[in-house]
Order: structure tokens, then C-alpha cells, then sequence
């Protein structure tokens, strides 16, 4: 009969056993033929022997099995080629082969099998990693990946949180099962410490040394082998001489109870590569998740914009003895500017605008509450000053914390007269025949104080006469050089057109503005509204 021999790749390396004794016995018991460890390998596994002009391998009765090319078997003659495996992981890989030549001849052949097999697991990964999109199928598929390359029993990926601290995502076991939170008891301190240094690290036995003292819960759980690898996230830069800039984003942790499952040189290099590609893979659907969210909540902006403006009377408002003009445009998105026409039962007309303090969706969502509050509070034609009164007693009640509203609230009636209540808000530009006046006349900003009191201040206006009222957000404006629109501005604008319709009034001091704060980013709301009176019809 040929000689036949076993080669044979484990923990300590690939090297070829020569089937020289008959029966040629395989287990964990000193005294074999061929001693390996492993969990799943008995103490008398198998054993090989030659007979009528062949070998044939038998199970010795091992708790859990014999497997020749990945079928379970009892006995079995074998042939050159086939592939042993003791248990339903192995401790190692087996290959039969007859002959010294042929052993000799295929002995570079069959390592490479072997490494074209992790290079073949790898490649399946890096491609499924193409195709993933959602975060936690990314991370899936990298641990599949992983274990598949490696032949781990567990693996996890733990990802830095803001605030630099390690936070587990998803953990996997064989067969593609995502192992609970809560599995991950092992030691935190390899992932620790391979996060924060950047360099791989391999444990081939937790039990040598003074390791096991370090790291008891991991070795409680009968852990022996670990390998984790930093998560690495290299951006690249056109020119040459500038450096490209690295980020460590988490870490790739992978443990078995096998010793030293992790020691040959063709898994360490098969997973650094998948870990490079896989930090990749994982940034890139993070930003995907990120630009999700990102246009979600654009969506959900437009949408609250579009509510918003529904909310808003049109701007252009007209009567039998007054005009009206009014207009708001947001700094962000939506905005806290609003403003409110009242066509009262006595037939006086009724106008509002308010500015709520803060930006964004906190004062659009106070600002669409207080137009409501406004319009229940000034249906009656009370005087502006208990309206305003009424206004204010309803915010503060509400208790909002750190939320007010300035409030300018006027009344004007067929024969001229308008009475105004001016809460906390930026004095309008009364512009008439003699001249400009600021009305003040009011009180504080409404809803800071329960008992606060209004006052307020009647005028006659004659025909043409316009009252202009605007928000901190015009008066405010800032050019790119960081200067002020301020009220001198404004005035000119107005002298510019006195005698123009408000809707041609509020245009122009709009477009005013804009040229002014060409090229500078706004921090305020812009909202103006212009009433002019026109006179009794007779």
C-alpha cells in the first residue's frame, strides 16, 4: 500500500503527519497517534487503518462526530484529497493524502486551498458589503464576514459614541445568528485598549500567564482565543504631499474557545482587509441613515412651513377706509413672526403683529398658539390694551418656560382713530403730513408678567397717513460687515415712497433689506405690516 499522510493545519501551524502506525488514533488523550485540542474533539475520536488495500477512517464513538468532506460519517474508506474534520466546528482542518509525492506535489496546493478559501469568504463579504445600506445590515454582514474568514464562534462590533466611549451594536454567533445585547460579558479592556492605541490584538490562550487574572469574566465563559481589530476609516486626498486622515470609528471583537484559532498569518491579513473595507461600509451607512433622517426632517419642515402660511391671513387685506399690506419671511425653515387682521363686529378693523422670542420649530409652534389665543382674546371691540391684557394672562398661565412674545396691537376705526397697545414690541413709524411719530404707548413684553399692565393711546389720522410696524428683525438686519439696517434706514425707505399703496410700500422696504444684507447670514425673522388710511367713504 502507498504511504499515506495527513496534513494537518491548526493552532500550531500546518505540518504533515505520516499515517505510520496501525490504528493510526486521533483525540485530546496523551498517547494518540495524533494528539489534537479542541472542545468538540473527544479524548478517543477516530482512528485510521488500513485494510484490504485501503484506509479507512472509523469513529471511536466521539460525542460529537466524524465528518469526511462535511458529511457526518461512522466509517469510511478514504481517498486522496478528502478533508477531515472532528466535531461540528473542528479544532482543525484535515487533509488525506497518499503517497509521498503526491503529499509533497500538493502540499503547497492544498495550503492554498486553504487561503483561497478565506480569500474566497472575504470577497463574498467585501461584495455583500456593496449592497448594504441600512446600518445594522452593514454590521451584519461584517460579522458573518468575519466569523466566516476566521472561523470564530462569536463576534461583535462596538462603535465610538460622541462622547469617545465604546457602545455595543450587534453582536453574531455561527449559522448567522444575532446574539442579545447582553451576551457581550466578555472582559471590555482588549476593545478598550485596541480602540484607543489603534493596533490589533491577538490573545492566542487567556489561560497563559497572568492574563487569565485580567481578564476572569471572559475566561469564565470558557473563552480562550481572542482577536479584535480597530475599525480604521481612511479619507484620502488629491494632493500627494498632504497626509490622509484617519479615524479610528469602533472596533471588530471575535472570540472562540479554540486555542490559538486565530494565530495563522492568512486570517490575520484576511481580516484586517475586511475590517479596512468594513469601516467603510459602516461610515458610509451611517451617512445614508444620516441623509435619510436629514431629508425626513426637511420633509417634515417643508410640510410645517406650508402649515404655517396656511395659518397666516393672506398679506394683502382691504376695506372701506384702510388698506393693508403685510409680510414674513423666516430665517430658518419656519420662523416665530406672525401677524393677524380682525374684521371686528362694530366695523373698526383690527391688526396684529407679534414676534415670539426664539427660532425654529420651539417658536413657530408658540407663535401658530398665540395667534389662536389672539384671535379668541380680540373679537370684542374692547380697546387693544384689555385685549392685550387677556393675551397676556392666557401665555403666562400656560407657564412656558423662558417663552414670551412682544405684541403690538392696533384698532382703527371709519373716522380716522386708532387705538394701539404696545406690548414690549419695536415702536411702529406713525408717517404722516407733520412728520414721523413712534407709538411706545403699552406696556412690558406679554406673557413675562401675570399682573402686568397695558395702557393705551388714541390718534386721529388723516387720509394717507401710514403706520408701519415691523419686527427686531428688520431694524436688526445685518449687513456682511456685521452693521445694522437700523430705524434710519427704514425711514428713508418709506420717504422714498410716502405716497405708494402698502403693498408697494412693503415691497419696497423688503427689497431695501435684502440689498443691505446682501451676502450675510440672518439670525432673525423678517415681518413688516403697513396699514394706511384711506378716509371715510361718503
Amino acid at each position: 500500500m502507498p504511504d499515506a499522510r495527513l496534513e494537518v493545519t491548526d493552532a500550531s501551524g500546518r505540518r504533515l503527519v505520516p499515517v505510520d502506525q496501525h490504528p493510526f488514533t486521533i483525540g485530546r488523550r496523551d498517547g494518540n497517534a495524533l494528539r489534537l485540542m479542541g472542545t468538540e474533539v473527544s479524548r478517543d475520536h477516530a482512528e485510521i487503518v488500513a485494510e484490504a488495500g485501503r484506509y479507512v477512517i472509523r469513529d471511536r464513538g466521539s460525542r460529537y462526530g466524524t465528518f469526511v468532506n462535511d458529511e457526518a460519517v461512522t466509517e469510511r474508506a478514504l481517498a486522496h484529497g478528502d478533508r477531515i474534520r472532528l466535531g461540528r466546528s473542528g479544532g482543525a482542518d484535515l487533509v488525506f493524502m497518499m503517497a509521498e509525492s503526491a503529499a509533497v506535489a500538493d502540499r503547497a496546493t492544498t495550503s492554498a486551498i486553504g487561503d483561497l478559501r478565506q480569500v474566497a469568504a472575504l470577497l463574498e463579504g467585501l461584495r455583500a458589503l456593496g449592497s448594504g445600506r441600512v446600518l445594522d445590515d452593514v454590521l451584519a454582514l461584517v460579522l458573518d464576514a468575519a466569523i466566516e474568514v476566521t472561523n470564530a464562534e462569536r463576534g461583535f462590533i462596538m462603535l465610538g459614541a460622541p462622547d469617545g466611549e465604546l457602545e455595543f451594536k450587534m453582536g453574531r454567533g455561527h449559522g448567522r445568528a444575532t446574539l442579545p445585547g447582553g451576551t457581550f460579558a466578555t472582559s471590555r479592556k482588549i476593545p478598550e485598549q485596541v480602540y484607543r492605541t489603534g493596533e490589533p490584538k491577538i490573545v492566542a490562550d487567556l489561560l497563559d500567564g497572568d492574563l487569565a487574572n485580567v481578564h476572569v469574566g471572559t475566561v469564565a465563559l470558557g473563552i480562550r482565543n481572542v482577536q479584535c481589530v480597530p475599525l480604521r476609516l481612511v479619507r484620502y486626498l488629491d494632493r500627494g504631499e498632504v497626509p490622509g486622515e484617519e479615524k479610528r470609528i469602533g472596533v471588530l471583537y471575535l472570540d472562540s474557545r479554540e486555542k490559538g484559532t486565530f494565530l495563522a498569518n492568512s486570517t490575520r491579513s484576511a481580516l484586517e482587509a475586511l475590517a479596512s473595507e468594513a469601516a467603510v461600509a459602516i461610515e458610509n451607512a451611517r451617512l445614508y441613515k444620516e441623509t435619510l433622517e436629514k431629508a425626513r426632517l426637511e420633509q417634515e419642515m417643508r410640510i410645517a412651513a406650508e402649515i404655517q402660511k396656511a395659518l397666516l391671513p393672506d398679506g394683502s387685506h382691504t376695506g372701506g377706509f384702510y388698506h393693508a399690506a403685510a409680510a414674513t419671511i423666516a430665517c430658518r425653515s419656519i420662523g416665530g413672526d406672525f401677524f393677524d387682521y380682525l374684521d371686528l363686529p362694530d366695523g373698526h378693523f383690527g391688526f396684529a403683529l407679534g414676534d415670539v422670542a426664539g427660532k425654529g420649530p420651539p417658536a413657530a409652534l408658540l407663535s401658530a398658539m398665540m395667534q389662536g389665543i389672539f384671535a379668541a382674546q380680540a373679537t370684542q371691540s374692547e380697546g387693544p390694551a384689555v385685549s392685550v391684557r387677556r393675551v397676556n394672562l392666557a401665555l403666562f398661565r400656560r407657564g412656558i418656560e423662558s417663552r414670551f412674545v412682544t405684541l403690538f396691537y392696533g384698532m382703527l376705526t371709519d373716522d380716522g382713530r386708532l387705538t394701539y397697545c404696545n406690548g414690549g414690541h419695536n415702536p411702529p413709524m406713525l408717517v404722516s403730513r407733520q412728520g414721523v411719530r413712534r407709538l411706545e404707548t403699552g406696556g412690558p413684553i406679554v406673557g413675562l408678567f401675570e399682573h402686568a399692565a397695558f395702557d393705551e393711546e388714541t390718534l386721529a389720522l388723516e387720509p394717507g397717513d401710514c403706520l408701519v410696524t415691523f419686527t427686531d428683525g428688520v431694524s436688526e438686519a445685518l449687513s456682511k460687515d456685521g452693521e445694522e439696517f437700523g430705524d434710519a434706514r427704514i425711514l428713508a425707505c418709506l420717504a422714498d415712497h410716502g405716497g405708494a399703496d402698502p403693498q408697494t410700500l412693503l415691497r419696497h422696504l423688503f427689497d431695501c433689506v435684502q440689498q443691505f444684507t446682501a451676502g450675510a447670514p440672518q439670525s432673525d425673522d423678517v415681518t413688516a405690516l403697513v396699514v394706511r388710511y384711506e378716509g371715510r367713504k361718503i
